[in-house]
């Protein structure tokens, strides 16, 4: 009976160092994404910048034979 509660024991402080940790896991990756989170990655280009990409109408034969020689 001893060892039935001995071997309980163990585990439940094994359960319970596993929930600390998993709950100390999940705040600092919560703390990271709020960081991210924050920071304006789609600003306007400031300065000299251009726009490079300007979409040519071409039929949707021309682009698909494209997309068949190149695989893209």
């Amino acid at each position: 009976m001893t060892r039935l509660k001995s071997s309980l024991r163990d585990l439940i402080k094994v359960l319970i160092v596993f929930t600390v940790c998993t709950c100390v896991f999940y705040m600092a990756l919560r703390m990271v994404h709020e960081e991210y989170e924050r920071q304006h990655r789609y600003d306007p280009p400031g300065g000299t910048a251009i726009k490079v990409y300007q979409p040519l109408e071409q039929p949707w034969t021309d682009r698909l034979s494209i997309f068949f020689r190149l695989g893209e």
